[in-house]
């Protein structure tokens, strides 16, 4: 057998046929995943060595057709028509050849070099079918193997019969000069219809090379026209696709000769067919389907009522699907958001462990270390906000995979498709919605099941607006600092419902505006269940996990740097660090004097209890005023007072330790007053001093620059601080709060911020700010991933018209609100 340097091989199928996991099964771990240029499609390929031979996998999305609707559909045909594989391996569900068959058939028009994979077969003989592989062999032209994908049986026959077409196709490059005129239309693949479709096929493909062969105007990958259409096969297949109105082909075959010959050819179609030429062309071929099918398969005993039909009457139930559909989704919500927290935990707690350490390496000293503060910061803080999603992408992913593997995906499209498309969506949108509820940036990789371009689009842009958990701390602090507590859970529903409302209008306007157009014809398949195999959930799982740090982490390192940056500089000046410095000194020292006043007044108690040393004898400094009595000179008064003092002070500092020690552990530290002033001064000072800092950088100046435009919704720059410091995660605004007021570290159950924010603004202002954080754009990671998933000018576009669009409401809301003089 003829040895190629290697074998490009491409996996093509319809969706649940089993392809991904034949072609798992074929790689293994050697694969990796990319995206097709200028598309969101996933890209899968691996290598397989056998026999010797070097062969490399690609595995095309599952599509039930090659007619360019869909990204999926526009991927498989073009990959076929610019790569040109050696050879395609056809994935068809044995226990539903009929409707499998129909992509064979377009795959036969185009005339790739086949290999056939009858898969499933366990389930195709427990429903009674048998299978005549010589005439459907003889007829497609193509081997046929009997695989098992989910046992792994036919692997190796599978590659026996790539090796073995590749070397035919590589030895034998023009084979149509081989054979009788039979063999030659089975070796080609070019199987004839009816008669009358036949002839006008025919006649358009004539007509095609003869009048265009002269035209310069029509180029085909560099080539004429003339000299693409020599090719029978291509000739062939570009005249049923204009007459099926294939955009794709028409824009590249548009001339007005061209134009002509197709609308002449489909007039004519329409005559003898009696019907529209598409309708015609697909009845032709469903005709050949079902005389293929009645002719070369055959059924032992009918199979009336399958397992699948039964489960499917009670999770397609017309009132029970939904509410069942609801529960799965609540159940993988939990799994992803309850599961995943303790390895959350882990991470978060292993970056802190990092960030502590690398603290360590500089030291007291290196508190006001820029490179410090970047490293710790900037870079750890940033990546460890993205890393730390990562448990939930990976259990997101698997639950999907599950759902989806096992056939249920598919009936949830059934279930949403007829409500969601009423406000533009797509049935399956309706999933990433709910996921968005824990975390927008695994909702927006979950679009990539979307079959549309247009309505991915949409979802992506509203996915914003369902009220992640990262705006939960916001909510949790504010709505008990200005509602009562009866008013808690509605004024959350309250929220929730806001955003699902505006999710839904948004989606309707934009499928009416910028992403209107004709409804993609909706192909839905309900495949028979099946238990999901581990390999193929754990890899798909483990790819997506790679995919968002490899995505998403790069970008965010990059803005959590340019945060850092914008929070950081510029610097306080010298004098003002100085007079933070001198104020914190200040504090120590007084903290020093009501020690030692403190301890040298218990030390003048005795062991009886009797009060040595009077409390009017103690001065400010905490000595001992002595009279002397006799004769002595005023100077022999003080060289005894400072003996004294001086004997009394060099055991103050030991005794403080102690009484410090003593108080800690004996009595608690709520005890150790002076300790506890002195750091609540400190502390004071400290974040007196962050806000000033604070102010002083570009995010505070950009806060006092925004606050014109949020005077109008109930905020102030304080507000625009804090929203600007969200920019990076939502759960960010409640430790700004805290900074710029004083608070230091706080979370949501901060009741101290909860007050001031109580007494600082009104319920109505609080309303109109956690609206704006509810409609207003998305964190860091999420508009990260949503640049890389639907490319930065639709991110950037979300990002505005989400932060204008809060801006709007939370306006309306407040004047309305002063107007009627509600919650002032």
């Amino acid at each position: 057998m003829h040895m190629l340097k290697y074998i490009h091989v491409a996996l093509v199928g319809n969706p649940n046929s089993g392809k991904s996991t034949i072609f798992n099964n074929l790689t293994g771990a050697r694969q990796h995943v990319g995206n097709y240029p200028g598309v969101t499609v996933e890209r899968y390929e691996g290598i397989t060595t056998y026999k010797g031979q070097r062969i490399q996998i690609t595995d095309l999305p599952g599509t039930y057709s090659i007619t360019p609707y869909s990204e999926e559909e526009r991927v498989v045909r073009d990959f076929l028509l610019t790569e040109k594989p050696d050879v395609v391996i056809n994935i068809l569900d044995a226990s539903n050849l009929h409707r499998n068959l129909y992509l064979t058939f377009l795959l036969k028009e185009m005339g790739v070099p086949l290999v056939l994979v009858f898969n499933m077969m366990d389930i195709a003989h427990w429903r009674g079918y048998s299978f005549d592989l010589e005439k459907f062999s003889e007829f497609l032209g193509a081997p046929i193997i009997e695989t098992v994908g989910s046992k792994k049986e036919g692997m190796d026959a599978i590659l026996d019969a790539v090796m073995a077409v590749a070397a035919r196709s590589a030895e034998h490059s023009e084979i149509k000069e081989q054979g009788s005129e039979k063999e030659k239309a089975g070796n080609q693949g070019i199987i004839m219809y009816a008669e009358n479709v036949e002839g006008v096929i025919s006649s358009l493909s004539s007509a095609l090379f003869s009048e265009v062969s002269s035209s310069d105007g029509l180029k085909e990958k560099g080539n004429t026209p003339a000299e693409f259409l020599k090719d029978e096969i291509l000739r062939r297949w570009t005249a049923i696709r204009l007459l099926e109105g294939d955009p794709a082909v028409q824009e590249r075959w548009n001339s007005p000769e061209v134009e002509r010959l197709v609308k002449e050819a489909k007039n004519t179609l329409a005559e003898v067919a009696s019907g529209a030429p598409e309708v015609a062309i697909i009845s032709a071929r469903y005709d050949v389907i079902g005389k293929l099918c009645a002719e070369s398969a055959r059924t032992e005993r009918e199979v009336s009522r399958t397992a699948s039909d039964k489960l499917d009457e009670v999770l397609t139930h017309r009132w029970w699907g939904i509410p069942i559909f609801l529960v799965m989704m609540y159940l993988l919500f939990q799994l992803t958001f309850t599961l995943g927290a303790l390895p959350m935990e882990w991470i978060e707690t292993g970056f802190g462990w990092l960030g502590e350490n690398l603290n360590a390496l500089w030291g007291e000293s290196g508190e006001s270390s820029l490179l410090r503060s970047l490293v710790v910061d900037g870079i750890i803080g940033g990546v460890g906000g993205v890393v730390i999603f990562l448990p939930n992408i990976l259990l997101l992913f698997l639950g999907i995979s599950v759902l989806e593997d096992s056939g249920y995906m598919a009936r949830v499209a059934f279930l949403m498709d007829r409500f969601m498309h009423k406000v533009g969506l797509h049935g399956q949108s309706f999933i990433p919605m709910l996921i968005g509820f824990g975390c927008t940036v695994p909702a927006i990789m979950a679009t990539r099941t979307l079959p549309e371009k247009r309505e991915r689009l949409a979802t992506m842009f509203i996915l914003p607006l369902m009220s992640c958990g990262a705006r939960l701390p916001i909510y949790a602090l504010m709505i008990p600092a200005f509602f009562p507590t009866k008013w808690n859970a509605p004024m959350m529903w309250l929220l929730y419902v806001i955003g699902i409302i505006l999710a839904c209008i948004i989606a309707k306007i934009m499928s009416v505006t910028v992403l209107r157009g004709e409804a993609v014809p909706f192909i839905m398949e309900l495949p028979p269940y099946h238990l999901p195999t581990f390999r193929t959930v754990g890899i798909h799982s483990l790819e997506r996990g790679w995919l968002y740090l490899k995505k998403a982490g790069t970008v965010i390192l990059g803005i959590s740097i340019l945060l850092w940056v914008c929070t950081t500089f510029p610097r306080l000046s010298s004098e003002e660090v100085a007079r933070y410095d001198a104020r914190r000194a200040e504090a120590e020292k007084a903290a020093e004097i009501e020690a030692q006043k403190s301890i040298t007044a218990e030390k003048s108690v005795s062991e009886s209890g009797e009060n040595l040393i009077p409390a009017d004898k103690i001065n400010e400094s905490g000595m001992e005023v002595l009279e002397i009595s006799g004769n002595g000179s005023e100077s022999e008064t003080e060289h005894v007072a400072e003996s004294v003092t001086k004997s009394k002070t060099e055991t103050v500092v030991e005794d403080v330790a102690k009484s410090e020690s003593v108080n800690a552990e004996e009595t608690g530290p709520e005890e150790n007053t002076e300790a506890s002033v002195l750091e609540g001064i400190l502390a004071e000072i400290d974040n007196e001093e962050a806000e000033a800092a604070l102010s002083y950088s570009f995010m505070g100046r950009l806060g006092n620059v925004m606050e014109p435009a949020l005077l109008p919704m109930g905020g102030d720059w304080k507000i625009g601080t804090a929203l600007l410091g969200a920019i990076a995660a939502k759960e960010v605004f409640v430790a700004q709060m805290g900074i710029v007021y004083k608070l230091g570290e706080v979370d949501e159950e901060s009741e101290s911020l909860r007050e001031i924010l109580k007494k600082t603004y009104t319920p109505l202002q609080g309303f109109c700010i956690m609206l704006f954080c509810l409609i207003s754009a998305p964190c860091m990671a999420s508009f990260a991933v949503m640049g890389r998933e639907a490319g930065w000018k639709w991110a950037v576009t979300q990002w505005c018209t989400l932060t204008f669009l809060a801006w709007c409401v939370a306006v309306c809301v407040y004047q309305l609100g002063m107007y009627f003089h509600w919650g002032v």
